[in-house]
């Protein structure tokens, strides 16, 4: 079929035996309230008054557009759009750029590749930064159905859209150096190439809207930042090559030292979310793009033309035989390197963490456990989702040869902020009802009165028709009911609950609120049984993958090109 609807099962946190302590489990239950004890006021009790105060101005509108978003998705929806817009949304993903744009430097682009790097790193941290500052969660499903290839996506918060900064910041800073380069470039291929960057960018925005995945407000304010990041580069960009290129060692190590300030006060979320992974990891980017330019530009190796550091390269003098082998060879020795540092950092580190924590010198985060509550980190742990391991890639082949096999169209909460935003909604709707059934007997008292019947203990003859119909019990509306009224943006619960003729002699606003609560704590279990329960996170992946991907980014502008000296792969040679 082509349409396949997932229900997220629970997935037990690792037991004991793989993680060898049991401190690490009671500490995940710790940071993850049990069902009955979260409340509605979840993001007001976790977040400082700043930041929830910002999200109650912007939640009202992601509630708005939702319905209207759907409509969308459900006017446009067809087997071959989701084929196409799950396929291209790999385009904008972390793991695209970090396997191509090696490819620009070893290609002899350095100027092309350390502009992208700038925009796209940059745009993943502080799209992350904004995510876990504001914890705004996506457009709920239902009314929509989340189209993806890669499940935990999902788990992130909704706002601003990723894939929309780093598509149309591509897009801008690609048309920007194809201006620049003027008659250099034949004008039918500049032409070209223009429009296929405006259709990337339009594709991926547009597809993020299609795939249910994001709302207008998030592409809208994505889109801009990364028009910004991108304006920053074209006017700055060359000005900030030059003092890092030919600047001394205080240049890098400034960058290294504003990167790590910038880590350190990333926003904790209020959710188990993975958005600091992904900024952690573009931090490593940069510290390694700028380091390993900064020394390879004095190797004597480089060129300088068009910028110092530049990767020697002629496809005429060199040849495609050994133009593809360095792209091959390089690509592997990145994968490579980070198959084996990953696992020798998250076993040798740990000891290290520990004596730091014995002196008081760890910077603790939220859902990260400390290295003095376990003793070992399980293998094949499943800690990156921007580089995958080599095992991964022959499924990440197969799923864009098969897309429809492969891509999941899933109905429910995913992530704990899902779980949130469709309580809130359900408490909102109950709450509605409760007014609405309080103005029916206001206003059966008052017409009562009006005819004389004060103590008649029947209802008068005047009493419009639409209140002897809900007159009857009528019960809370349940889960069912309102994943109905979301699917169908027209359709409201706004019946009134009516109460039963027991209820009417006894109901007090106490025993509201307490149907209120088992109802609410009812739901809550219902929903957050739907959400994937968070894996162990070890606070050593916090370092480790600032050092994996800082040496991937140093692999790419220096450690592959002198390896290419070495083995004759080298212009020169």
């Amino acid at each position: 079929m082509d349409f396949v609807v997932e229900r997220k099962e629970s997935l037990p946190v690792q037991d004991a035996g793989e993680q060898d302590t049991t401190a690490a489990i009671e500490t995940i239950k710790a940071i993850k309230p049990d069902a009955g004890l979260r409340s509605l006021d979840h993001y007001k009790n976790k977040l400082p008054p700043w930041r929830y105060a910002a999200r109650q101005k912007l939640i009202p509108f992601i509630r708005w557009e939702t319905p209207y978003v759907a409509r969308l998705q459900k006017a446009l929806r067809s087997p071959l759009l989701d084929s196409y817009f799950s396929i291209t949304a790999n385009l904008g993903t972390h793991t695209f750029f970090m396997i191509f744009l090696p490819i620009l430097f070893w290609c002899g682009y350095t100027e092309l590749g350390r502009g992208l790097v700038h925009v796209l790193a940059s745009g993943v941290f502080f799209t992350g930064f904004v995510k876990d500052m504001l914890c705004l969660p996506r457009p709920l499903s239902p009314p929509l159905s989340r189209i993806s290839m890669s499940p935990s996506v999902s788990l992130e918060y909704g706002f601003p859209s990723t894939h929309s900064t780093n598509a149309v910041s591509v897009a801008v800073y690609g048309v920007f150096m194809l201006r620049a380069a003027g008659s250099e470039v034949n004008p039918a291929l500049s032409t070209t190439l223009e429009i296929l960057a405006y259709s990337y960018a339009t594709s991926i925005v547009l597809g993020r809207l299609y795939c249910g995945m994001h709302g207008f407000l998030d592409v809208v304010v994505g889109a801009i930042l990364g028009a910004l990041l991108s304006l920053l580069q074209c006017l700055y960009g060359e000005a900030f090559d030059d003092f890092m290129l030919r600047g001394s060692t205080l240049a890098p190590l400034s960058v290294l030292l504003i990167v790590l300030v910038l880590v350190r006060i990333h926003p904790e979320p209020a959710d188990d979310c993975p958005c600091f992974d992904d900024s952690i990891a573009f931090a490593g980017v940069i510290i390694g793009v700028e380091a390993g330019n900064w020394h390879y530009a004095r190797t004597g190796y480089a060129w300088d033309f068009p910028v110092p550091a530049t990767v020697p390269f002629e496809l005429d003098a060199l040849g495609w035989p050994k133009a593809v082998a360095r792209i091959i060879i390089g690509v592997v020795v990145i994968f490579a390197w980070r198959e084996v540092m990953k696992p020798g950092l998250l076993r040798y580190l740990p000891p290290l963490f520990r004596v730091v924590e014995s002196a008081g010198l760890t910077l603790p985060r939220k859902f990260f456990v400390q290295a003095s509550m376990y003793t070992k980190i399980p293998k094949n742990l499943k800690t990156d989702n921007v580089l995958p391991p080599i095992s991964e890639i022959p499924s990440l082949i197969t799923s864009l040869r098969h897309p429809r096999k492969n891509r999941s169209v899933s109905v429910g909460p995913q992530s704990e902020a899902d779980a949130y935003e469709a309580l809130a909604i359900q408490d909102r709707r109950r709450r509605e009802s409760h007014s609405s059934a309080s103005r029916m007997r206001q206003t059966t008292r008052d017409q009562a009165k009006s005819d004389n019947a004060y103590f008649s203990k029947t209802f008068p003859s005047k009493m419009p028709q639409e209140l002897q119909i809900t007159a009857l019990p009528t019960p809370a509306p349940s889960q069912v009911d309102l994943h109905k009224a979301l699917a169908l943006p027209d359709v409201f619960l706004d019946e009134p609950m009516t109460p039963s003729t027991l209820a009417s002699t006894v109901d007090t606003p106490a025993r509201r609120l307490s149907e209120d609560r088992r109802q609410y704590e009812k739901d809550e279990r219902e929903i957050f049984s739907l959400v994937e329960k968070p894996r162990v996170r070890y606070d050593v992946e916090v370092i480790t993958k600032l050092i994996v991907y800082t040496g991937i980014a140093w692999l790419a502008v220096e450690g592959n090109p002198l390896l290419f000296e070495y083995i004759g792969l080298a212009l020169s040679t």
